[in-house]
């Protein structure tokens, strides 16, 4: 009789899931789900309002990663409308974007991920957080992390009145124009994320690459899937946070697909699973294939490391010169080293910030043409953006009037959800041997998913409000009496 181990819940993340992991009569890993038990349906409550409070609703789905469901409902409200934003607006949007990435990828790798390895994955809990991150490195670079945080997500409030949860987008532009003054510290946060993002490359390559153990956990079969990738290029197919085309390459790297974002339906598929309340993403051509790896599969990933493997080169310099250096390291392109997440995440938070001084320093940026008043309402909007996890499509349509009669949000987690779920089978069947396994091992199965930061309040929700459920219900010596179903 197989027996149970439930990691509930899990940590670490933005939401609540858990990891049930089966075992076989050996205590083998028979099979492992990661689950996710919440379910918020924003899709639903957004009907019959107007399309133009959307931009302010959509934020307050999670308030981690707002700025990207702010920005891709005003790029919808763009489409809809007809309407192309002023070349100043579009400075200030990539301005308010570049500094989100920055401060969320920072907030990941300092405080999610650098625990399990500045302390140790098998470390003593109590002390495998922030805390003992800081007590570890010291105040200094604590302080640098919150005021980098800090710095960045002042433009934010700037531009689009709060950081926590924006409100500064409009069809066809922005809000709030930025002065001569404001150039001058918007500047210095420029040059101070640059460095600090430097710093911190330099702080993994020591922490990581240098120290063997890691590095061979890095480059562990456990934490190695091979999938399909997919990520926003730019004409260049350099990688492009706010705009482009759906890059998609295979598990060899070669390209699959080049598609306009607006044709999202063509490419990517959706299925139900009773087990969880996420719904999974594959490659619609190819069909649903379920939760496999290699080159047969239909699942493809989103994220940092997936839109490196996507991108030909990165936008800017020192951030490229890192990127090859990641590439050199991992064996070439492309790399299916799930751990590598957290190593291209600081690459690109780079990235985002030698972008943000290109932007300080253009001149349109403190024009006064910040918004485009030529509107014409049409029935449908779709926008995207790569979100600090991964791309992110809003999908509205409206009536004549203005009110929304169709919400569809396709968000990162959505995307990397079924090679999550392999991803924490892998690290299961390495790391948990028999019903009594040590904490820190049930941590290495948690680094599997961690590494994707995934984001479970983003990613619960319902079209058209309803998903298939299965309820089982047990006594307490965990025998099933009855099961209730809706479907």
């Amino acid at each position: 009789m197989s027996k149970r181990i439930t990691i509930n819940p899990i940590t670490r993340l933005e939401g609540h899931g858990k990891i049930e992991i089966f075992l076989d009569d050996k205590g083998n890993v028979e099979d492992a789900y990661w689950q996710v038990v919440e379910l918020r349906g924003f899709e639903v409550f957004c009907l019959g309002r107007p399309v133009e409070e959307l931009p302010r609703i959509m934020p307050n789905i999670c308030g981690v990663c707002p700025t990207p469901h702010n920005m891709a409902s005003v790029k919808a409200l763009d489409d809809l409308y007809g309407v192309e934003p002023t070349p100043t607006a579009k400075l200030i949007r990539q301005l308010h974007y570049n500094a989100f990435i920055i401060e969320d990828h920072l907030l990941h790798f300092y405080i999610l991920s650098s625990p399990d390895f500045v302390l140790g994955p098998t470390s003593d809990p109590a002390q495998r957080n922030i805390l003992g991150v800081v007590q570890k490195v010291g105040l200094e670079i604590g302080g640098k992390v919150i005021e980098a945080r800090k710095r960045c997500r002042e433009i934010i409030r700037h531009i689009a009145s709060k950081p926590a949860h924006p409100e500064g987008g409009l069809p066809g532009g922005v809000s709030t124009r930025i002065t001569e003054e404001d150039r001058k510290w918007i500047r210095e946060t420029a040059d101070f994320c640059v460095e600090f993002c430097q710093f911190s490359l330099e702080f993994f390559k020591q922490v990581v690459l240098d120290n063997k153990e890691y590095l061979d956990i890095v480059l562990s079969d456990a934490y190695k899937l091979n999938t399909y990738y997919m990520g926003l290029v730019d004409e260049n197919n350099r990688l492009n946070f706010y705009e482009g085309k759906c890059r998609v390459v295979n598990p060899k790297g070669e390209e699959y697909a080049l598609f306009d974002y607006h044709d999202y339906v063509d490419h990517i598929g959706e299925w139900v699973e009773p087990w969880t309340y996420v719904k999974l993403t594959y490659l619609r051509k190819i069909g649903w294939r379920g939760l496999n790896e290699g080159e047969a599969t239909s699942l493809y990933r989103v994220g940092p490391l997936a839109r490196l493997n996507v991108a030909d080169s990165m936008l800017t310099p020192l951030a490229q010169r890192e990127y090859e250096t990641m590439f050199d390291i991992l064996g070439g392109k492309p790399s299916h080293h799930t751990l590598a997440y957290h190593w291209a995440r600081l690459i690109e938070a780079f990235q985002a910030a030698e972008h943000m001084q290109r932007i300080a320093n253009d001149p349109l940026l403190t024009s006064k043409d910040i918004r485009n008043m030529d509107l014409k309402l049409d029935k449908v909007g779709i926008g995207c953006v790569e979100a600090a996890r991964g791309t992110l499509i809003h999908h509205y349509e409206a009536d004549a009037e203005g009110k929304a009669t169709k919400v569809n949000l396709i968000v990162a987690t959505q995307h990397n959800a079924a090679p999550i779920c392999l991803s924490v089978k892998k690290a299961a069947r390495e790391f948990v041997k028999g019903p009594q396994v040590k904490e820190g091992f049930l941590n290495m199965v948690e680094m599997a998913f961690r590494a994707y930061d995934p984001c479970l309040a983003c990613a619960t929700h319902a079209l058209p409000g309803q998903m298939p459920l299965t309820v089982n219900i047990r006594d307490h010596r965990g025998d099933l009496i009855r099961t209730l179903q809706r479907l």
